[in-house]
């Protein structure tokens, strides 16, 4: 039997890309209305997330726009963790002044 993995919770999602320090965090950040999944508004942390799903996330005083690359099994090392997703709101390499 395979198993088809439809999705991760997002409040464990983002546990696991460390964007938050735990679960508990992240709950309590989406139900207080800082998350946004494919531009919409989210108050739900068992809300599923998929590869290509489009994050935007109000935290620690910063916006980040993230890109769901990855779901992960585990809240790993700082690069698995870095893996799971690209940072679209990042400033590209080498621009700038």
């Amino acid at each position: 039997m395979s198993e088809k993995v439809d999705g991760l919770r997002l409040d464990k999602w983002l546990c696991h890309a460390r964007v938050f320090k735990t679960r508990g965090l992240a709950a309590a950040r989406i139900e207080g209305g800082g998350i946004r999944v494919n531009g919409q508004p989210c108050r739900k942390p068992g809300r599923a997330v998929r590869p290509g799903d489009r994050l935007t996330v109000s935290a620690h005083g910063d916006v980040r726009a993230l890109t769901v690359l990855s779901l992960g099994e585990r809240r790993g090392p700082p690069a698995e963790a870095q893996a799971l997703y690209r940072d679209d709101s990042a400033p590209e390499a080498g621009a700038g002044s």
